[in-house]
């Protein structure tokens, strides 16, 4: 599960984590019983404290560019579905704990340091036209 976190001009949230340094999109995994929106709301509130309000699906990726490797050193290949978020209430925070800060990015202004599977899930968000993606 990822999620563009979007601001009123159109900047996206990424946040730090504690464990590898890089700078990552919110998102997460499945757990059992919970639907996908389920998911992403629950990962969003854990990462950022921001409660989804409306969450639009925009697309689902895999395949060999979505390589991933964990500070453990395991290896991955994943797949993603990716929900665009405008509306959200409370100001984003970082947890503390799976994060360490927090900041809005201009999507001309990305930082270099960010996980390679979540740049791939942003060049996906800046080209998306309302039509539901498929990349691989």
């Amino acid at each position: 599960m990822r999620a563009i976190l979007l601001n009123g001009a159109g900047e996206i949230l990424l946040q730090r984590p504690t464990d590898n340094g890089q700078w990552e999109i919110s998102g997460g995994f499945v757990e059992l019983d919970e639907t996908p929106l389920e998911a992403l709301r629950r990962e969003v509130e854990e990462e950022t404290s921001l409660k989804v309000i409306e969450a639009e699906r925009m697309g689902f990726s895999c395949g060999p560019h979505q390589k991933f490797a964990y500070p453990t050193g395991d290896r991955v290949q994943c797949f993603a579905l990716a929900f665009i978020v405008r509306k959200g209430e409370c100001t984003p925070r970082a947890d503390g704990r799976e994060g360490s800060m927090i900041q809005f990015f201009q999507t001309s202004r990305l930082t270099e340091d960010l996980v390679p599977v979540h740049r791939a899930t942003i060049e996906d968000y800046l080209r998306y036209d309302g039509k539901f993606l498929l990349s691989g």
